[in-house]
C-alpha cells in the first residue's frame, strides 16, 4: 500500500468527520460500500451489526439525530495503516427523553477497500453513554 493511497483514505474519513453534519452525512453515505459491515458496541444505545447503507442510516444515523439535541462526534486524532483508518474522539450530546447530557471518548476502526468503507467497527466507553438514558 503505498503512501498516496495512505493519505487518501485517510483524507476520505476525515471528510466524514469534519464538516457540518449535512456535509459529513452526505460524504459518509457516498463512500460506504453498498454491502458495508457497520459494528456498533455492545452497550451503546444501537449496538450491533448494521448491513447495507440503508440499514445503517436506520438504525444508527436517524435515530442519532432525533433521540438525541447536539450529538456530536469530535475526533482529535486520525490513524491510517495501509486500508485500515482508525478515528479516535469524544462524543456528546443531550438525550431528549431525559434531557441528560454525556461526553463519551471513543474508538472508530474503519477498513477501506477501493475507495470504499466496507467495515466499521465502534469502541466506546458505554457507561458513560447509557447514564444518559436513564
Amino acid at each position: 500500500c503505498s503512501g498516496v493511497e495512505m493519505s487518501t483514505n485517510l483524507e476520505l474519513i476525515r471528510g466524514t468527520y469534519e464538516g457540518s453534519s449535512e456535509d459529513n452525512g452526505r460524504n459518509l453515505r457516498a463512500v460506504l460500500s453498498p454491502d458495508v459491515e457497520w459494528t456498533e458496541a455492545e452497550g451503546f444505545p444501537y449496538a450491533g451489526t448494521y448491513v447495507g447503507p440503508e440499514a445503517l442510516i436506520d438504525g444508527v444515523f436517524r435515530r442519532l439525530g432525533s433521540e438525541w439535541t447536539g450529538y456530536r462526534a469530535d475526533v482529535h486524532t486520525y490513524i491510517a495503516d495501509g486500508d485500515r483508518v482508525a478515528a479516535f474522539g469524544v462524543y456528546s450530546g443531550t438525550y431528549n427523553a431525559t434531557g441528560k447530557s454525556m461526553t463519551a471518548p471513543f474508538a472508530h476502526l474503519y477498513q477501506i477497500k477501493d475507495g470504499k468503507v466496507i467495515r466499521m467497527t465502534q469502541y466506546v466507553d458505554t457507561v458513560l453513554v447509557t447514564r444518559a438514558l436513564s
